[in-house]
This record gives C-alpha cells, structure tokens and sequence, in this order.
C-alpha cells in the first residue's frame, strides 16, 4: 500500500506519536500512503512506536524525533526541519493527551490545572504556531486536535481537564478562522478541526479489562481511521468544525 494510497505524497507530523493513539495514527497514515513524521518527549516509548509503524505498513517512510512540545523554539525548529526535509507539510495531528481528576468539585486541586495546562493546552499553542505557515503552504493542510465530550459537559470532578480541553477548542478554532482568513473569498486551503470522543480505548486496556464494556469509548484504530478520512473531504467542510466521534453530550 506504501506509495499508492489515499495519502500518497503527503507529509504529516504527529505530536504524542508513542502513546497508544499515536501508534495507531502512524500506522494508519503510513498504510494510506503518507509520510509520517512523529514526536514524542520519551525518546525509548517513539523509537517503539516508530518501528512497529514501519512494520506494520511494509517498511513505509515512518520517522520520530524527540521534540519538547512545551518548548515553543523547539517546537517551531521541529516544523521548519520536517517542512525542509520533506519539501512540504499536509498534517499536524495532535495527540498529546493526559487525565487528571478529583472525586468531588471541591476537592479540585489546582496543580492538576497546572499540569494539563501545560499538557493540553501550551503544546496546542507551540504546535498550532509553529506549523501554521507550512500548513497554509500545503494545497491540503490539516491541523486536527483530539478532544473530550467532557469540554462540552463537564462534570464537577473533571473541572481542570474539561477546562483545559475546553480552551485548546477554543484555540483550535481560532486556528481555523486564521485558516478561513488567509483562503480569502475561494474559501480556506487549509483547515483546523476537532475530533471528539468520549474517551480512548486500546488493546491492552481491554486486556486489563476483560469484562469491561467501555461504553462509548473510541478504539485508537477507528480514531486513526477518522482522521484520515479528514483528508476526504474538502478544507471548507471540515474547517473550524468539531467531527464527533461519539454520541454528543
């Protein structure tokens, strides 16, 4: 499939590539046919990832880099060498994800806001920044954040994440107007877009898990599945819009 796919020629980075959602979009993307460059700040968890991508979709271009997300200069460095070495950038699929909650509203701790914000929202803006102009260079540029039903409902023990997740839409979102903006009255080139789940669910979870039903969750491949199929529709349909993965709040 290497080299024919539906994504063929197409360069697309993916940030938090050594998770499990990043394996699968690794897979995913490289199998229809693209380039795939990921990050990762765990150097040992990527290489993994990167190896089994490779594997997977019969040695296809699968590259990782150690890139500090949380480092806007780092960041930015990240896009200008994946832009120079591959000629072009058509994707940023961010998937840096992480979940911290309390039993009751009251009972929030507000180093858990410290912490997500840094997660869920700084690595939003850095990556967004950084890529912006290649991806406006792109004939198909595509930013795609992962988020929460939560941002949309939060419940009282999930202020800080639903918060966090609530402000990197919202940020998305205005990524797209960029988008909408620079594409002038053609309509935008690019696109910004939301893919919102209730939550992630792997393998190994329900391994751990046998008999759980993990009702509404999205499996990490039919994540990677819908974001490729991003790329289907035009920059006009998808731009500055949430695609809901599961059954909205």
């Amino acid at each position: 499939m290497v080299g024919n796919g539906a994504l063929s020629g197409a360069v697309i980075a993916v940030a938090g590539a050594g998770g499990p959602a990043g394996r699968a979009a690794l897979r995913r993307l490289a199998e229809a046919g693209a380039t795939v460059v990921g990050a990762d700040n765990d150097p040992e968890r990527l290489a993994e990832a990167v190896d089994a991508a490779r594997y997977a979709s019969g040695g296809a271009a699968v590259t990782g880099e150690t890139v500090d997300l949380l480092d806007l200069e780092s960041t930015q460095d990240w896009a200008r060498r994946t832009e120079k070495e591959f000629g072009r950038v058509d994707g940023l699929v961010h998937l840096v994800g992480g979940w911290r909650g309390s039993e009751t509203f009251i009972k929030t701790s507000l180093d858990d806001w410290d912490f997500l914000e840094l997660l869920l929202i700084r690595t939003v803006q850095h990556t967004s920044l950084a890529f912006f102009e290649p991806l406006q260079r792109s004939d198909r540029g595509r930013y795609l954040l992962i988020s929460a039903a939560g941002a949309t409902r939060p419940t009282a023990g999930n202020a800080s994440y639903a918060a966090a997740k609530a402000a990197a839409e919202a940020w998305t979102l205005a990524l797209a107007d960029a988008f909408r903006k620079a594409g002038g009255p053609d309509g935008p080139t690019s696109a910004a877009a939301i893919l919102v789940v209730k939550a992630l669910v792997h393998e190994a979870m329900r391994a751990d898990r046998p008999h759980a039903k993990f009702a509404g969750f999205t499996d990490v491949k039919d994540l990677a599945e819908a974001v490729v199929g991003v790329w289907e529709k035009s920059a006009a349909e998808v731009n500055g819009n949430r695609l809901w993965l599961t059954e909205k709040p």
